[in-house]
């Protein structure tokens, strides 16, 4: 049975609060009055609507209708991305995720068009047409539309777009750190939590990476990142995140696209490459003398198989680039005073060097993964001075400051995401 209803009013022609009574009395189902969540969405004109009907209908939360109804909540907005939308957080309030959606049959397609933008295959949807019965009979309906036009997807994809860019930024102003280490011809940086649209706690805001398990859709992730492209100054068309898969494989750009990879390496200019990181450690590397780049993404398993390396050894056959010009810079991650593992796996850390590992006699002992990283890269022939690991904000612990940075560690599997990320200027 679904948890929360939506019942969409906005494409009846209702000219009256009798009318839209009337309308409610007809879809008092079972199933409407036993969920957890009813929603009417209601006075919305949306673009796309092929018959250009407009309804003027006014709910009141009288005691009659919420007496036929139960409790409910109504969403009136001209926008149908702003209503879903507006939904989709008093859902994510309750943490519901299966729902059924009462529509005009005629609607039916559109609102799943903007059903698949704004939601994640967290959400299950069951849809229901909706039947009115008004004084005089049956209200007459449009027949549905079947499919949806190459340009109506167009002014879907950009009526979304145009709302979530009218948003304010949430948790404070969008935040860049960057390393004095990194020479001006790279633009670069590595964000926080701060400063995007994502308003699920775990999430919010500035969460930079969208998966079919979390309840941050796609289009609200390129919100936040065009909104990080406008402050770093970097075109977000020729933006390349990694294929995470915790291991050490590596993309030259200009190359084959593997399937997964946690390294990236380019030296063309103009194009901004980026780690991701919730723990694990997003790093850049920078070579200012052959004008080349890389990122990796260096969790514990990437660390031990050596992927800060591979991403230095890539430059080197790559570009040409010598082991003493390549700048390392060690975004923000989880630090040995939250990071734990299995004595077994913590064992390996314990062999490059046993300050890598803290109280090593714990079934599970506490594990540095920076520190490892930078004596993997220092015994690689990365000049010690060139490595930044322990300066400014990039060596807080994610999992020790929640207002600043994301944690898998700390949140569990609905975290957020920030990254690291560098380009060559243009």
């Amino acid at each position: 049975m679904a948890e929360a209803v939506l019942i969409d009013l906005s494409g009846l022609k209702l000219n009256s609060q009798k009318n839209c009574h009337q309308a409610l009395n007809a879809v008092q189902y079972h199933h409407a009055a036993k969920a957890k969540f009813l929603c009417i969405m209601c006075c919305g004109n949306i673009s796309g609507e092929r018959d250009g009907e407009h309804d003027n209908c006014e709910l009141e939360t009288s005691n009659g209708l919420s007496a036929v109804l139960g409790e409910f909540e109504t969403v009136s907005n001209p926008s149908m991305a702003a209503s879903l939308y507006i939904f989709k957080q008093k859902i994510d309030e309750r943490n519901l995720s299966s729902i059924k959606v009462i529509v005009p049959r005629h609607r039916k397609t559109l609102m799943k068009a903007f059903i698949d933008q704004l939601f994640t295959d967290v959400y299950n949807f069951e849809f229901e047409d909706l039947q009115v019965t008004l004084w005089g009979g049956l209200l007459k309906q449009s027949i549905e539309i079947k499919v949806i036009t190459a340009q109506e997807r167009e002014e879907i994809q950009s009526e979304i777009e145009t709302y979530l860019r009218s948003l304010p930024a949430l948790k404070g102003e969008l935040t860049i750190i960057t390393s004095p280490l990194i020479p001006d011809i790279f633009l670069h940086g590595f964000t926080t939590r701060t400063g995007g649209i994502s308003y699920i706690p775990t999430l919010s805001s500035f969460n930079l990476f969208s998966s079919s398990k979390r309840r941050d859709p796609k289009v609200v992730v390129q919100e936040n990142l065009r909104r990080l492209a406008n402050t770093a100054g970097f075109n977000m068309e020729k933006f390349y995140r990694i294929k995470t898969d915790h291991a050490s494989d590596v993309w030259i750009m200009g190359k084959k696209e593997p399937e997964s990879y946690d390294g990236i390496t380019t030296n063309q200019r103009g194009v901004t490459i980026a780690a991701l990181g919730a723990d694990c450690i997003p790093i850049v590397f920078a070579d200012p003398v052959k004008k080349a780049c890389g990122v990796a993404h260096s969790g514990w398993k990437g660390t031990l198989l050596g992927v800060a390396m591979a991403t230095v050894n890539a430059m080197i056959a790559e570009y040409g680039c010598s082991l003493e010009d390549i700048v390392v810079v060690l975004g923000p991650s989880v630090g040995p005073c939250c990071f734990t593992l299995p004595k077994e796996s913590a064992k390996a850390f314990h062999n490059i060097h046993p300050a890598c590992v803290r109280l090593f006699d714990l079934p599970d002992p506490y594990v540095d993964i920076r520190k490892a990283t930078r004596i993997l890269l220092e015994r690689g022939g990365i000049l010690p001075q060139n490595i930044q690991d322990q300066n400014q904000d990039l060596n807080l612990c994610t999992s020790c400051h929640p207002d600043k940075f994301f944690s898998h560690v700390r949140d569990g599997l609905n975290f957020g995401t920030q990254i690291g990320f560098i380009s060559i200027r243009e």
